[in-house]
Parts: C-alpha cells; structure tokens; sequence
C-alpha cells in the first residue's frame, strides 16, 4: 500500500520560511517523479513544483521560482520543499504526489498518489 505522509505545514508571517517534508512507503521511490501541488480554499489544486527521478530536472511554478525549492533524498524516500519568503497568497493546503511517468507533469491528473495535505498559513 502506498503511502505519502506531508509534514512541516505551519501558521508563519509574511517574509518567513518554511519547510516541507514528504515521506513515502510502499513504492520504490528512486523511480518515482515527485511533486507538490497547492490549494487555496475556493480555488483548484495548482502545480508547485516536481523533481524528476534522480533529482537531476526540477520545475516550478513562476509564482515560487526564487522563492522556492524542490529537492529530495532516495536513499530516505523523502521529497522536500524549501518555501522562502513567503507571501499571504502562498496559503492553502500542500500536497505530495507521485507517479513513475514522464515527462514530467504539472497538472494533478499527471500524478496517480497523493499526501493527505499540510496546511500552509501565511498572514500579513
């Protein structure tokens, strides 16, 4: 059974940083792509960021480039995210995907596993 278990979400003021754990079980991760998605109450779940296999090709949104970072770890099955100088628009729940296709996708029906979500709550 696979498993994704999102950690790391938190209340932060505008400015700060954050970051977000992944951990999965129940796959062979090195062969996974991992991304993470966001949603806003009212709003669709939209693409943040994904890491390719081996960590060798990251993407992100524009709204987070410069701001914020994708990378992960195989040998501990964990994908991370680095959120820095975070803005009030950046709330919403983050959510942790997997699926072994390429290319890499940024669209939620490119992913087959999803995290249960970390709430990310910045305020001005």
């Amino acid at each position: 059974q696979v498993q994704l278990v999102e950690s790391g979400g938190g209340l932060v003021q505008d400015g700060d940083s954050l970051r977000l754990s992944c951990v999965a079980s129940g796959l062979t991760f090195s062969r996974y792509v991992m991304g993470w998605f966001r949603q806003a109450p009212g709003k669709e779940r939209e693409f943040v960021a994904a890491s390719r296999w081996d960590g060798g090709s990251t993407y992100s949104t524009d709204s987070v480039k410069g701001r914020f970072t994708i990378s992960r770890n195989n040998a501990k099955n964990a994908v991370y995210l680095q959120m820095n100088s975070l803005k009030p628009e950046d709330t919403g729940v983050y959510y942790c995907a997997a699926d072994r296709r390429l290319p890499v996708g940024q669209h939620r029906n490119d992913y087959y596993y999803w995290g249960q979500g970390t709430q990310v709550t910045v305020y001005s």
